[in-house]
């Protein structure tokens, strides 16, 4: 496992906790829960932090996304780039992924993250307060075949366009067959050198599961 020691990558930018471009954390006083569906800790409950912006991806989004990844994830290292609650993350670490590493803008929601890790009592799961971009962009001056990764969890805000601005920079992160999970609110459309392999709508959300243009990692 690479030794990230809960920080940022060094050359990467610390984001305060006032800092709310991601729109999915500001301060308030109520928490929610969000349980996971699956797994070694199905049936326990995250809790997370009530802000604008935050939308835990539903149980159903989950359980599809999850069947078409294979419920053991055993041996793949994951990226939660937009964090939130963690659904996704420990989604991944309760399937025994290998490492899952998620990074949040906010201190509040990186603070809960690693209490429920603490509570879980998992060594898998590396909690960093970051901003997506800039956590990328030394990811990919690094060029480490250490901090490859077989599977990219993308929920990020709605109304920013983060999806465009992330694509670009995913390239050097990727390990061969890497799969991509994508949420938003329009219909995806994947930029170069990735393709479709799955999709669906719940409601307002469009998600995807998308793979390298030529490799196909996901269970058909």
């Amino acid at each position: 496992m690479h030794r990230w020691h809960n920080r940022c990558p060094p050359d990467s930018i610390r984001i305060p906790s006032s800092h709310q471009s991601s729109g999915q954390f500001a301060v308030t006083p109520r928490s929610n829960t969000v349980r996971i569906i699956g797994g070694e800790h199905r049936g326990r409950r995250l809790r997370f932090v009530d802000q604008p912006g935050l939308r835990p991806t539903p149980d159903r989004v989950r359980e599809t996304l999850f069947n078409w990844l294979g419920q053991d994830l055993t041996g793949r290292r994951c990226l939660d780039l937009f964090a939130g609650s963690g659904a996704l993350g420990f989604e991944a670490i309760s399937r025994h992924a290998r490492e899952v590493v998620m990074t949040d803008q906010s201190r509040e929601a990186t603070g809960q993250l690693r209490e429920f890790a603490k509570a879980i009592g998992t060594d898998r799961a590396t909690i960093l307060q970051c901003d997506a971009l800039e956590f990328l962009r030394a990811m990919g001056r690094q060029r480490s075949p250490e901090v490859l990764f077989d599977v990219v969890f993308l929920d990020p805000p709605f109304g920013a366009d983060w999806i465009a601005r992330i694509e670009p920079l995913l390239a050097p992160v990727l390990a061969e067959r890497s799969l991509i999970y994508v949420e938003m609110e329009s219909k995806y459309q994947p930029g170069a050198g990735l393709q479709i392999l799955k999709s669906g709508r719940a409601g307002a959300v469009h998600y995807a599961l998308a793979g390298q243009a030529d490799a196909s990692g996901a269970d058909q």
